[in-house]
């Protein structure tokens, strides 16, 4: 009963950057949106370096953090202004780390137990979010502004 409470209040979680990256995007321009979402990403992967570190994990741990940071932060970048399918893509890989590495694997030496859970719902109801907003599942958008080339550039 812990898990459901832990993945519920992950996925709740998730409700204020969502609403938040909708009225971004759908209000001003959708690079805004798009930005909170690639930061967020940014912050959700450097949480476990940042555990890795405060917890004196080895170093070659860190350099496994630093670089999973990298790998996602990369991802998501690439949505920034090209494919959300890249932003996606990061946030649906994502839980696959927390529960793999930090949950069942051996990065759950240094993580708060209950993280990976929390961090794994949040995940998923994002890349939801991301994956209905911008078409990529479904035959409808979310009514975001329509994007023109030209203004995310600037």
């Amino acid at each position: 009963m812990m898990i459901f409470g832990l993945l519920v209040e992950g996925a709740v979680g998730a409700v204020p950057l969502i609403a938040i990256a909708y009225l971004l995007s759908r209000f001003t321009r959708d690079i805004l949106g798009r930005s909170l979402l690639v930061g967020s990403l940014f912050i959700a992967a450097a949480a476990y370096f940042g555990f890795a570190a405060w917890a004196g994990a080895a170093g070659v741990w860190i350099l496994i953090e630093l670089l999973q940071v990298l790998a996602f932060g990369a991802a998501a970048l690439l949505g920034l202004r090209g494919s959300p399918y890249w932003i996606a893509a990061g946030w649906a890989l994502h839980p696959l780390w927390d529960i793999g590495v930090h949950y069942v694997g051996p990065g759950n030496s240094f993580t708060p137990m209950a993280y990976p859970i929390l961090c794994g719902a949040f995940d998923l109801v994002v890349v939801a979010y991301v994956a209905l907003a911008y078409g990529i599942v479904g035959s409808r958008r979310l009514k975001l502004r329509e994007v023109v080339p030209e203004e995310l550039a600037t």
